[in-house]
């Protein structure tokens, strides 16, 4: 084989270290950007965060000529004078709060009050407060458990029926397996568990809906209106309440629509899944990247300064760079210098974009954030990315769990992003707002007669928006309302 040497010519595109972090910090999310920042304050002593008090604290005492002991020692008698007098003064008060004669009925909320004293010291006690772990509904179960008078083996059996309760409050275990695993009959398993479904909260240990609903009611006192005829209801007509056939309810339970409506209005009490309301996820709030706020008839478009925390560069290191150096200690300092102006610069470029893609988002969407989510346009990533000179790549990393505050709540920007659907004018709708005009409909229906897919249909073809009754269909299910028929009320 003949070797010869060919000249070509070509583009590439070379993702260099500086690239593929400008990227990497574009799409990250507030709370992430918030670690990767932490992250590169504790590797890199050449940068530092511009709020550190600390720095010019020890800035402050490196300046400050070194005292003599006889200070020191004099300093520290009159700081533990002082906290010893501060300490006489609080037991001073304490005991004051204290009357020397009480009464025989007299309780402790009575003479102080829920704000004397504090596990803590204020913020910790509070945040302490705040991160404890919320209580489970085995636990909760176990602790009533603890406090009913049983026998050991009763006990045991307890323990293993709580456990077998599921998170919504149902039990999922098979009594007669439980009898033979604890080699007993099953009416004593069957007894601790009706032990069991008189804690609190009521249902909890029930095999099915029907029997926790049932648990709920009894439960309730004698005298409650209706009791009887909603028992009778949930017992025996429980498949006729699923399907809301109050007609036929009516007839079989010979009541009238408005005794019937009295009825439904006390199940309605009645909790689905008694469960649900211990070991819930805890909530996730979000922190907005950006502020959109009316200013001058004109709408503002600011970053969050929280989630824009101010870097510099440390004087005090850079100062010590020598160029004529070629020491470790020096080409370290130097390489971190570097690396500290990349990130600043990729973060200062990560604000810029945020802010465009930002402005350019309410500018088209300014029917959105003045009449609602029924003026909502059709929008693509295309649409951004060609306004503002992007990629739409570039678009997408920047919109990905990025939120906006606006006067009508906090968004996400992806929101403001949907496909289009041809009407008869010839414009094209948004379908975010095709959707909040399904959910006015259906909002402003009657109880007792919704609208179904079908007529919701034929009111947006009276608006002028052709849209098929199955895309109505999955609209409506994409934003979690049920049917026509599970939507039918008598109250």
């Amino acid at each position: 084989m003949k070797q010869s040497l060919q000249l070509k010519l070509g583009t590439q595109l070379t993702m260099t270290p500086q690239l593929q972090q400008a990227i990497r910090l574009l799409q990250l999310s507030t709370l992430d950007l918030q670690q990767e920042i932490q992250s590169a304050l504790d590797s890199n002593p050449l940068l530092e965060s511009d709020f550190d008090e600390n720095a010019g604290e020890s800035h402050q005492d490196q300046n400050t000529p070194a005292s003599s002991e006889g200070q020191e020692r004099e300093t520290a008698e009159r700081e533990s004078a002082r906290e010893a007098q501060n300490e006489s003064s609080a037991d001073g008060e304490w005991n004051s709060e204290i009357p020397d004669d009480l009464p025989v009925d007299t309780r402790w909320d009575d003479i102080y009050t829920s704000g004397s004293y504090s596990g803590g010291d204020g913020e910790d006690y509070a945040l302490e407060q705040r991160n404890a772990a919320s209580e489970s509904l085995q636990d909760h179960l176990v602790w009533q458990l603890n406090l009913t008078p049983l026998t050991d083996i009763d006990k045991l059996i307890g323990e293993a029926l709580i456990d077998a309760i599921a998170p919504n409050g149902f039990l999922d275990a098979d009594l007669d397996e439980m009898a033979a695993a604890f080699g007993v009959d099953t009416d004593e398993v069957q007894a601790v568990l009706k032990t069991i479904q008189q804690l609190e909260p009521a249902g909890c240990g029930a095999r099915d809906l029907r029997e926790s609903l049932l648990l709920q009611l009894r439960q309730l006192p004698e005298h409650t209106p209706w009791l009887a005829q909603a028992q009778t209801v949930v017992g025996q007509h429980l498949d006729l309440l699923g399907k809301r056939d109050f007609r036929q309810l009516s007839r079989r339970t010979r009541l009238s629509e408005a005794q019937l409506g009295e009825v439904m209005r006390l199940i309605q009490t009645l909790t689905p899944y008694p469960g649900e309301a211990f070991g819930g996820e805890e909530p996730q709030y979000v922190v907005p990247d950006v502020i959109v706020s009316r200013k001058q008839h004109r709408w503002v478009v600011e970053l969050n300064p929280e989630t824009t925390p101010k870097l510099r560069i440390n004087d005090t290191y850079a100062s010590l760079i020598k160029r004529a150096d070629n020491s470790s200690d020096n080409n370290y300092l130097r390489d971190n210098l570097q690396e500290a102006r990349w990130f600043l610069k990729s973060l200062q470029s990560r604000h810029e974009t945020l802010l465009k893609v930002a402005s350019c988002i309410v500018e088209k969407q300014q029917g959105f954030f003045e009449q609602g989510p029924e003026a909502m346009k059709p929008m693509v990533l295309a649409n951004i990315a060609e306004t503002i000179g992007m990629h739409e790549s570039t678009i997408s990393r920047v919109t990905t769990q990025k939120y906006m505050l606006t006067p009508r709540g906090v968004f996400e920007l992806k929101y403001f992003f949907s496909s289009h659907v041809s009407t008869d004018s010839g414009e094209d709708a948004s379908s975010t707002a095709i959707r909040a005009l399904i959910r006015k409909l259906i909002d402003a229906e009657q109880p007792r007669k919704p609208l179904s897919d079908n007529k919701i249909t034929q009111e947006l073809d009276s608006q002028g928006i052709k849209v098929a009754r199955r895309t109505v269909a999955k609209y409506r299910e994409s934003m979690g309302i049920p049917s026509s028929s599970e939507r039918k009320r008598l109250i």
